[in-house]
């Protein structure tokens, strides 16, 4: 599937937008500000400067790939559609009373998130149906009727469906989504038995009217994307990266844009796993840091970690229960704000705080000359000597270190009565502290260490901070891809097209009811296939199975990978043995001999083949599309800040685009190219492997 020909791949973040077009054994990037009014205008200035470089027109470029925060953002920051939810009537304080989770059970002034839909737009209707999907109380065209009026008080733009037990059968649903289009054909309508067909109804109430909120912006902007790209001439396909780690059409991004709130990060990780693969590493964590956030990812086996619950616009950080849940096929990580854009200051106790609010891509760090006023992390690493002034951004951007300086002082610096070089040094402590608590967090929650893992380090800022977050986590190895700067949008190249479907069917495995099961995976497959098709053509695709199961009286479950084929008689049995098992490896013991197993939900993925790497020839970045690796010049030095001594000291600099296979460099040294510099401190030692990437090591005390 295309090949031979141009492929592209764009991530849109919150501070930059990042691109990457691959043409045979040539690899062009581009990174600029996001335009945040319309983010399709930076899409558009990177694919044409990567273009123009390329040498290459718009009928060249066989697939782009996209991927973009503005679902996530427009959740946060509350800039969605006026969204209603129509629920059974009883339940319409679902949202509002959630699980009853806190994230601090002890803190009696706790603050839960607000739900997207407040109170006076959760309108009921009288119907029902039980937990096997029987009709108790029909519904009836004249019941939505009288509804009607009310919503339209409401001033509904879009509106989520979301009855009890729909997962099990649909007919209401549906039949409400049929009347009230016809009746209100300009209003956007989500049904939770197709956007999150599982039970527990308030996780699925969230995810629909999660959905529900963001898909008229969603569908605005990809129209209005993909006509940008017809206008300038390409014909190619538009696909999108997925929270998943799979790609599809711009038509079921439009439906279900939920599933793209993680689909920047989704990138990064699947960027991670194939550094993982390329190395041999089977214990990772993949820390991707770029000017608005920092997302950490566990991988083991080349595999990243992966969930169906993801919680997004977290009231406060680290702590489950304290955002807003949405229950969608998600790569887990943990999300922070703790990005280059990261505005740093004092908090009421005196201390240094960074995050989570951003100074964004405007006005930006007060380097930027972009009239931001506030000190940022970007701004700690300039007046180190981390970051060149003339050469950010491959010298595509000035930065002035004297709006740094100022900034600096102002905000830390005089209020602690500190040196500027102590605030810069500060800031990226804290900085550095934030993101170690949030990893240690992370995997104790997953039952995982950390120390015995290999960081895998991208994104624009997370090369300055990588031995920094690794000497406090205990990690003494590092891996700095080539392309580092732009890696999530590398990693959508990599991805494979693929749909999850995920359907709450509970069954008993020592009551395995075996033809029902094959005939609802049997429907689950042809809608994954069906989905997958629409992107993929008639390319080869895989099945993978996963049964949730847990023990009976157990709350909640673990995913299974199940055999593909039919199930018959003797099914039950082999997949108590196999629950036994996974059982085991997470928990350490199982209680098979006495307690039986039952799943309570199944999981199909179809998919094609992970797109190779086909990159094997020198670097192209824009400003250097046919430049000759040849000889590496001698480095240059400034001074940098270096935490194990008192004042700056002389730093090599050398340009990575220039370092051949088995160059190596004791720290103090930077690396620097376009996207990124890689800071190697005194404590660490760096050699480029074959291929181009950088490995770090801690030396011996």
């Amino acid at each position: 599937m295309f090949e031979g020909q141009a492929r592209i791949g764009v991530d849109v973040g919150g501070t930059f937008t990042d691109a990457v077009l691959e043409v045979g054994d040539r690899r062009f990037t581009s990174k600029v500000l996001t335009t945040p009014r319309d983010p399709e205008q930076g899409c558009m200035q990177c694919i044409e400067e990567m273009l123009r470089h390329a040498g290459l027109g718009p009928d060249a470029v066989g697939v782009i790939v996209h991927g973009t925060t503005l679902a996530t953002n427009s959740i946060i920051e509350r800039k969605g559609a006026t969204t209603s939810l129509l629920t059974t009537e009883g339940f319409r304080d679902t949202l509002q009373m959630g699980t009853e989770g806190r994230p601090d059970q002890y803190d009696i002034n706790v603050t839960q998130p607000e739900p997207l839909v407040p109170r006076r737009r959760r309108i009921t209707v009288e119907e029902r149906l039980n937990s096997r999907g029987e009709v108790l109380v029909p519904l009836t065209t004249g019941k939505l009727d009288a509804v009607l009026p009310i919503l339209d008080a409401a001033g509904t733009e879009s509106l989520a469906i979301a009855f009890l037990h729909s997962y099990a059968n649909p007919v209401h649903e549906r039949l409400a989504r049929e009347h009230l289009s016809r009746c209100r054909p300009d209003w956007s309508v989500s049904l939770s038995c197709e956007v999150s067909p599982e039970f527990r109804e308030f996780e699925r109430f969230s995810t629909t009217c999660a959905n529900a909120y963001v898909r008229p912006l969603m569908e605005r902007y990809l129209t209005a994307f993909a006509a940008q790209l017809r206008q300038r001439g390409f014909v190619c396909p538009l696909l999108l990266m997925l929270s998943s780690g799979g790609l599809t059409t711009v038509e079921i991004a439009k439906a279900f844009p939920v599933r793209l709130v993680e689909s920047g990060p989704a990138g990064g990780a699947i960027f991670a796993q194939g550094i993982a693969a390329a190395h041999g590493i089977e214990k990772a964590v993949s820390f991707d840091m770029g000017g608005t956030t920092a997302k950490i990812c566990l991988i083991d086996d080349t595999r990243a970690q992966t969930s169906r619950r993801f919680e997004v616009a977290r009231v406060y950080r680290f702590r489950r229960d304290s955002g807003l849940p949405l229950r969608i096929p998600v790569i887990e990580m943990v999300e922070i704000g703790a990005g280059g854009g990261s505005i740093a200051g004092i908090d009421a106790l005196g201390r240094i705080a960074v995050g989570p609010q951003s100074a964004g891509s405007d006005p930006g760090p007060a380097c930027y000359g972009r009239g931001g006023r506030r000190a940022t992390v970007t701004d700690a690493n300039l007046v180190m000597g981390r970051i060149d002034p003339e050469g950010f951004a491959g010298g595509r951007m000035a930065l002035t270190t004297r709006d740094a300086q100022d900034a600096l002082m102002a905000d830390v610096g005089q209020p602690m009565s500190v040196s500027l070089e102590t605030a810069a040094f500060g800031v990226t402590e804290i900085v550095c502290e934030n993101m170690a608590t949030a990893v240690r967090v992370h995997a104790i929650e997953s039952g995982k260490n950390v120390d015995d893992r290999t960081l895998i380090a991208f994104g624009g800022a997370a090369p300055l901070h990588a031995c920094q977050l690794a000497r406090k986590l205990g990690i003494r190895r590092i891996i700095v891809p080539r392309h580092a700067g732009v890696g999530s949008a590398v990693g959508f190249l990599r991805a494979p097209i693929s749909y999850e479907v995920v359907r709450t069917f509970h069954q008993r495995v020592d009551a395995f009811e075996a033809e029902a099961v094959n005939t609802v995976i049997r429907d689950m497959e042809d809608e994954a296939k069906g989905y997958v098709r629409m992107a993929a053509g008639p390319a080869a695709l895989s099945i993978r199975r996963q049964a949730y199961m847990r023990y009976q009286g157990q709350g909640h479950e673990i995913a299974v990978d199940v055999p593909n084929g039919r199930f018959d008689a003797s099914a039950g049995a082999g997949l108590q043995a196999l629950f036994d098992e996974e059982y085991r490896a997470v928990f350490g013991r199982d209680i098979g001999t006495v307690a039986a197993a039952e799943v309570v939900a199944w999981r199909v993925t179809a998919g094609t083949a992970p797109f190779p790497d086909p990159f094997s020839g020198p670097f192209s970045g824009p400003a250097r599309a046919d430049a000759s690796r040849g000889a590496a010049p001698a480095p240059i030095s400034r001074p940098v800040l270096d935490p194990a001594f008192e004042s700056p000291v002389a730093c090599a600099v050398h340009d990575r685009e220039t370092l051949e296979s088995g160059f190596s460099v004791s720290g103090p040294a930077i690396l620097a190219e376009d996207e990124t510099s890689t800071v190697v401190d005194v404590r660490f030692e760096a050699a480029v492997l074959p291929g181009g990437d950088v490995e770090l090591r801690q030396r011996a005390p």
